[in-house]
């Protein structure tokens, strides 16, 4: 029995939609998540800062020797998986998206909505047209959606979230878009007021995506655990149970720890 944890990142609290996934696809697995919410959103960061950022996280999550690790920031994962490689097997939420993206899309007219730093890399276009060169990526950044969702403003009676969805879907429609990437873990939350805003448009949950691709590296790990969970937060570690709520869709009973991030300097 192999009881390390699998590890899982994000920059803020957006992750925990892969972990809500991960729980359902490992019930017996030990898990660890961070959450640099003292630092969080990297959207819009440099990549100097986002890879100096994202080292740090690697650097504390190593110390809990992880069997895998899971990348569910769409801005780390593009800007700078190379933290990650740590000698254990990592999957982040770019590749598994744009595969699911170009096999579910029948247009071949796909959207992608991610932070302005994801945008900017290139890398989901890169990906897509390895992936299939036939289908049409419209990238639009959603660089406000991030601090929404961390304040709670998901709700579908919410008018701001709501017009702001409305929005940043304008050029998905008129691209004539029949899937949509959700490019960073936050905005699932908000999944009905994009189908709202996009009828009939298939939504690809990056954070769920990544989850289900650490399948194929789990078959090759010796299972064990006990299906417990870790929480460790960079700031406001006393506030985190109700914002955990919000992001797993029920009540969370364990208490996030703080970590004082800069204590892992390269």
């Amino acid at each position: 029995m192999d009881g390390r944890p699998i590890a899982v990142f994000d920059s803020g609290l957006g992750g925990l939609t892969a972990v809500s996934a991960l729980i359902g696809l490992y019930p017996n697995e030990n898990l660890v998540y961070f959450g640099d919410t003292g630092r969080v959103p990297y959207g819009t960061r440099s990549r100097r800062t986002i890879l100096r950022f994202s080292a740090q996280a690697a650097r504390f999550l190593m110390t809990f020797d992880p069997k895998a690790l899971v990348v569910a920031c769409g801005t780390a994962g593009t800007a700078a998986m190379e933290a990650f490689d740590c000698g254990v097997p990592s999957v982040g939420v770019v590749e598994p998206s744009v595969h699911k993206a170009a096999a579910v899309t029948r247009s071949g007219r796909v959207g992608l909505l991610a932070t302005p730093a994801s945008v900017r890399t290139g890398a989901y276009s890169e990906c897509m047209r390895k992936t299939d060169p036939l289908v049409t990526l419209t990238e639009r950044d959603g660089r406000l959606l991030v601090p929404l969702v961390e304040a709670g403003r998901v709700g579908p009676g919410d008018r701001v979230a709501a017009l702001l969805v409305e929005e940043y879907c304008v050029p998905f429609r008129e691209a004539g878009i029949d899937t949509l990437i959700l490019g960073c873990t936050h905005y699932p939350l908000l999944t009905g007021l994009f189908a709202a805003a996009l009828p009939g448009v298939t939504l690809i949950n990056a954070g769920a995506e990544a989850a289900g691709a650490l399948r194929g590296l789990m078959e090759r790990a010796e299972p064990g655990g006990s299906g417990s969970l870790r929480f460790f937060v960079s700031d406001d570690a006393e506030g985190f149970s109700e914002q955990a709520a919000m992001f797993l869709q029920r009540e969370v009973a364990e208490m996030a720890e703080g970590v004082d991030i800069e204590d892992f300097l390269l």
